[in-house]
């Protein structure tokens, strides 16, 4: 999980995935003498740079067990007040008159690139927030921070109905917002597409409903005929107990093979693992710890190194600007899924750090080889929990939380209350599994407490976006003798000049010319799940 990547996602940029839009000719035409030069907007960036960070340490240090629990009420108030600040900024007079200094710019063809990235991030930033009322931005603003509380209370206690009446609130004011959008201009063929483009510009539900078609087409029938690997495949060592000191160290192991700086980034614990970042240089990471559960927090934390990896190796030259984050939600995601899946659940990874994964588990794998090791975490069966869940049927899980939000957003009947006996329907009739308790089931994930609605098929199309990665990288260098060599450095080394390095300077678009030379392409997803899998029957 990452924000805008960050961090998803981190929560400010969520908070700002409300959506609107206003026409083009309504902006004032630039003033042929305008004298402003580019300098003299270093100090309005960097406001709302600070702004961002300090909104990201409040979030850090609540989820992070910083904060007192008697505290969340003020601290709800605190961020809604910078938030708020951070909303005048972005539909202010000084944003509108640098649209105009950059406008004036293209015409005469002194434009900069990262002047464009700025100019293509913010006028859709402004667009998304002209439109909506000042205390209707902060009373959602206030109300996820609220949400998250409540979503932690009633995942504890295993009961919806405590975080039901929040939720239905989230989506109401998304609705609510997606209106604003449709009276000012911006019209989509469904509303749910309106929230999907705030995640990952140009996706829509037509695209997606034919992809998880042919993932429906393809994958389903794939995980019939390939075993469960119960009786067949040697699994008895994934639960043995580890404790927490062990699992950090591996986490920090692996953090460092994976070419993690620790000098620029550190490891917390939380209750759902993300990765968050307030520039290159200070780039964090969390896992969950369970001792009975190992290999959830060693896959946790090669998922978060990967967002993480991404932000660290962003260029120099964009630090301490807005566009040093990550291009969209989908290409963040490619980044961790390509660290954990790929590239963590291959052979020739754990051939490789084989015998520095036995030293730093003190002898509690010793009798485990490294074929028995790739084995065993490419199990392929139903699960009731997505972060769980094997590369092969996780795109299901996704499936399930993509059907639930277009349902919620494209049919007013539907209600949050409705929700975990909807939920558990869909988790029967794809992967054939149902939940016992809310806890296991619809209350499993954190996002929709944030009002992250539409960012769940980001995970997919990272997935799918990071087997094109590898199918490109293999034709440039032999990236598997790299894996077993640990050879990290030529690996992470490609991936920033073709993809990390650019930030947010560069659209979804542009990051898949210049990693592809085409546009988004899932075949080699389902290629990739049919020769990884179709070989393990």
């Amino acid at each position: 999980m990452m924000k805008k990547v960050f961090s998803i996602l981190l929560a400010i940029f969520l908070l700002l995935t409300v959506s609107c839009a206003i026409r083009q000719d309504e902006f004032r035409t630039p003033e042929p003498d305008m004298q402003e030069t580019y300098d003299d907007f270093d100090a309005f960036f960097d406001k709302i740079t600070a702004l961002t960070h300090a909104i990201t340490m409040f979030y850090w240090d609540m989820d992070t067990g910083g904060m007192p629990p008697g505290a969340i009420e003020t601290r709800a108030r605190v961020i809604s007040v910078l938030d708020a600040e951070l909303f005048e900024m972005k539909t202010s007079e000084t944003m509108l008159t640098f649209f105009q200094y950059v406008e004036a710019a293209i015409e005469r063809g002194e434009a900069t690139d990262i002047q464009m990235g700025l100019y293509r991030e913010f006028i859709r930033e402004y667009n998304r927030l002209m439109c909506i009322p000042a205390d209707e931005y902060k009373a959602f603003s206030e109300l996820a921070v609220l949400a998250v509380a409540k979503w932690e209370e009633a995942k504890d206690k295993s009961d919806f109905s405590i975080f039901a009446p929040y939720l239905q609130q989230l989506v109401d004011y998304q609705r609510k917002f997606i209106i604003y959008r449709a009276d000012a201009g911006m019209v989509y063929d469904t509303p749910y597409d309106a929230l999907l483009d705030d995640y990952e510009p140009g996706m829509t539900v037509e695209i997606l409903d034919a992809f998880f078609a042919e993932i429906r087409e393809n994958v389903v029938p794939l995980l019939q005929s390939v075993t469960s690997g119960e009786g067949v495949i040697r699994d008895d060592f994934l639960t043995r107990e580890v404790s927490e000191e062990i699992q950090l160290n591996v986490a920090k192991m692996l953090m460092e093979t994976l070419g993690f700086d620790l000098n620029r980034g550190i490891l917390a614990q939380s209750a759902h693992p993300f990765a968050t970042s307030m520039g290159r240089n200070d780039v964090r990471i969390t896992t969950h710890i369970n001792p009975n559960d190992f290999f959830d927090s060693f896959f946790g934390v090669a998922h978060e190194t990967g967002h993480a990896i991404y932000e660290q190796n962003i260029s120099e030259r964009l630090g301490f600007t807005p566009l040093e984050t990550g291009s969209s939600m989908g290409i963040h995601e490619s980044q961790s899924r390509f660290f954990e899946n790929v590239i963590g659940r291959s052979l020739p990874f754990w051939e490789g750090i084989y015998d520095v994964f036995i030293r730093v588990t003190e002898g509690i794998f010793d009798d485990v080889s490294a074929l028995e090791l790739y084995a065993a975490v490419n199990i392929a069966k139903p699960s009731l929990i997505r972060i769980q869940a094997d590369e092969l049927t996780y795109p299901l899980h996704i499936m399930v939380r993509y059907e639930i939000e277009k349902m919620l957003f494209n049919d007013p009947d539907v209600k949050a209350e409705d929700l975990p006996e909807i939920w558990n329907a869909k988790m029967q009739e794809y992967l054939g599994v149902t939940p016992a308790n809310d806890a296991e089931g619809i209350l499993q994930d954190i996002h929709w407490a944030f009002g992250e609605f539409g960012y769940f098929p980001s995970y997919v199309i990272g997935s799918a976006f990071a087997a094109q990665i590898l199918d490109v990288m293999e034709n440039d260098f032999d990236v598997w003798a790299s894996v077993r060599a640990l050879d990290f450095e030529t690996i992470n080394g490609w991936l920033a000049e073709r993809v990390h390095k650019h930030g947010a300077m560069l659209s979804p678009g542009e990051i898949y010319a210049q990693v592809a030379y085409e546009g988004f392409n899932p075949k080699y997803y389902v290629e990739y799940l049919t020769r990884k899998f179709g070989g393990m029957q």
